[in-house]
């Protein structure tokens, strides 16, 4: 029987003998073990009542046993529902009660408040996952037979639930088919030249798009090995750059690595790629890293309602401030985002993309996935970007994040960028905050970096050579740090919330 995407996996893996991934304890897989262990916990979950099309939910620590979970669900043709280790009991309860998963599998040292928290919801069972492999679920893993006959799965059938960071209102669950999953991955191998030579250093969480599909997924398609970081250390990460030819990261891993002397060009001038994602590289960082390493950073741009989008080029020039072109398959354009009218290159609007990638909708809410979608299937990705004759799409910024001062508009994007080249700024964060005169008032919110002392009046001075007056900060604040989730994306309605009075009479 046909099961869409592992079939692909199956087929990529060209001998069983081939290494899957390596850990930092000196844990190995062979794609033969992959095989194995993925077919014990799709037995443990049949065991266990699970069926095609339930959920299973997942909150654990990083973990080999967690990717097999993962693999074992595709095969299951269960749907697998990652949550962030981050998340509360209350806040599981959420994601439990909108999903109704069969089952939940947590961290062992969270079971009991998890069972509390959710004791009301019928009909789903329990288990546990842990690092050490001393989980529940692991313990019937281990008594399952490591042959499984996959379940039959098309492309067009789901393969996962993936809940968006709910920054405006509830998060919502996007709902990613089999083909999602495997197209995407195959554009990927494809854009940035995997084989099954490469060795990815997986430092990512894997409750996110970004680990579990974009990494571990092409390197799945590819055939590839990766070491798996439990997370990411720079001691460790700096050692293990011997053994990878590429790594992923967040804007945040890099600008760590640049911050350490043993971090230079003799120790990755063996590597082919460094890719970034989650949230916007900085220029700064992109130079700083060329000119340290001679490797130039590659940015993609993704959601996780898509999967990755855009990805700058392999060969050529990888243009820092933009997330290059579309990849193989996506239709991209740059609409008005009142109106839905396509937009001239080089004007500001919503991207809107069609293609393999694009979710089916939002779960048990047509409604919100109706909204959502032009007449022509287009989905409308809410942010705001340009694309230039030369096809590289710049974003500037989130359409809930535009700023309307004294009816101008400001792209916050444009202003960071102006504030992360001043001296003493190791990043910003320009936000709208209400203003008695101008509707919103633009805002920094800006971090030192380390022994900086910041000069607002000097930073107000360099700007005024580079910005029109409105586009300006009106104040300039300092912090220790700015707010992250655990992409690193900064949370900008955290700010918002925290400085919404800045500008309000006393």
């Amino acid at each position: 029987m046909s099961n869409h995407f592992f079939d692909k996996i199956r087929q990529s893996a060209s001998r069983a003998d081939s290494l899957f991934l390596t850990t930092e304890t000196g844990v190995t897989l062979t794609y033969g073990g992959l095989f194995a262990r993925s077919a014990q916990f799709a037995n443990a979950l049949a065991a266990l009542g699970v069926k095609k099309g339930d959920r299973v939910a997942v909150q654990t620590q990083k973990a080999v046993d967690c990717l097999m979970l993962y693999l074992a669900c595709l095969r299951a043709g269960a749907l697998y529902l990652p949550l962030n280790t981050a998340y509360t009991p209350a806040e599981i309860s959420y994601f439990v009660g909108d999903a109704e998963p069969a089952l939940l599998v947590c961290d062992p040292a969270s079971r009991d408040s998890l069972a509390a928290a959710l004791a009301g919801m019928a009909g789903m069972g329990i288990e546990t996952l842990g690092p050490d492999g001393g989980g529940s679920l692991q313990q019937r893993a281990d008594a399952a037979g490591k042959d499984f006959a996959d379940i039959a799965v098309g492309a067009d059938d789901l393969a996962a639930i993936l809940y968006t960071s709910g920054t405006t209102g509830r998060s919502k669950g996007a709902m990613l088919t089999q083909g999602n999953l495997a197209s995407n991955a195959e554009a990927l191998v494809d854009t940035w030249r995997f084989t099954a030579n490469d060795v990815l250093l997986h430092v990512l969480p894997i409750f996110h798009t970004h680990g579990l599909f974009v990494a571990t997924n092409t390197v799945l398609l590819a055939g590839a090995s990766m070491v798996f970081l439990h997370r990411f250390d720079l001691d460790t990460t700096l050692s293990l750059f011997s053994g990878a030819t590429a790594m992923m990261g967040v804007p945040t891993h890099y600008s760590r690595l640049l911050s350490d002397v043993r971090f230079d060009r003799d120790l990755v001038g063996h590597m082919r790629l460094f890719i970034s994602g989650s949230a916007p590289l900085s220029a700064e960082t992109h130079k700083a890293f060329s000119a340290r390493t001679g490797h130039a950073i590659l940015e993609r741009y993704g959601m996780t309602e898509t999967g990755m989008i855009t990805s700058n080029p392999y060969e050529g020039e990888r243009r820092p401030g933009t997330v290059g072109m579309p990849l193989p398959g996506v239709e991209l354009r740059i609409a008005d985002p009142e109106t839905g009218a396509v937009l001239a290159d080089g004007e500001i609007g919503v991207i809107e993309l069609r293609g393999p990638n694009v979710f089916k909708g939002y779960w048990q809410n047509p409604e919100k996935t109706a909204e959502e979608f032009r007449e022509d299937g287009f989905f409308i990705t809410g942010d705001l970007a340009l694309v230039d004759a030369e096809n590289y799409v710049a974003i500037v910024g989130r359409g809930k994040d535009l700023i309307i001062t004294g009816g101008f508009n400001v792209y916050p994007a444009e202003v960071e960028a102006a504030l992360d080249a001043c001296p003493g700024i190791a990043e910003s964060a320009v936000i709208g905050v209400p203003h008695p005169d101008f509707g919103e008032g633009v805002t920094a919110i800006v971090a030192a970096r380390n022994g900086a002392q910041i000069d607002e009046a000097g930073i107000q001075a360099s700007l005024a050579g580079e910005l029109a007056a409105f586009k300006r900060p009106k104040r300039i604040i300092e912090v220790e740090a700015l707010p992250r989730n655990a992409m690193g994306k900064i949370q900008k309605n955290d700010l918002r919330a925290r400085y919404r009075d800045l500008y309000a009479a006393p």
